[in-house]
């Protein structure tokens, strides 16, 4: 058969949710980084909501069931603006730093990972040190995570869904 322009795929932007607030770097960098991820076997999904009312930028999920979050950081005025990184230990197992090349490494932290990412790619320059979380927290972050890949996926075969109302 041959293909009209009718039948070829659409280029789709990013579907991921944006709040207006993320730069064009930040994209750039979420973008490289799960390019990483997903190497790596990860499962990732950006903006989530986390219990504490905060949204993780990135949170990825491994086969194992571990779970990561990757903060990431646009910026040197973007690090020093924004302190609320710390709470999202809580709710992982893992916590990275993602940057693009203009920031320096040395302001990062040193007690999480580190990944400099650019549009196409990632890697990681320093591994981050576990700390298990709760039982019920991990629960409750997979579960959470689960819900926000399914009303996504939801979301792409039924654009119309949004409509209906916000999920309670």
């Amino acid at each position: 058969m041959r293909w009209r322009s009718t039948h070829l795929p659409r280029l789709i932007q990013p579907l991921a949710p944006q709040d207006g607030r993320q730069s064009e770097t930040a994209l750039f960098v979420a973008r490289g980084t799960r390019r990483l991820l997903r190497r790596l076997k990860f499962s990732s999904l950006t903006e989530l909501p986390l219990l504490s009312g905060r949204r993780a930028d990135i949170v990825a999920l491994a086969e194992d069931g571990a779970i990561h979050i990757i903060e990431i950081k646009s910026s040197i005025a973007d690090f020093r603006a924004d302190q609320k990184w710390r709470d999202y230990r809580a709710h992982c197992d893992r916590l990275y730093f993602a940057i693009p090349e203009s920031v320096p490494v040395e302001i990062m932290p040193p007690d999480a990972g580190l990944i400099v990412a650019d549009a196409y790619g990632a890697e990681i320059l320093r591994q981050a040190p576990e700390h298990k979380m709760a039982a019920a927290t991990r629960r409750a972050v997979l579960m959470r995570f689960a819900h926000a890949a399914a009303h996504r996926l939801h979301g792409l075969c039924d654009p119309e869904v949004s409509a209906l109302g916000p999920l309670a």
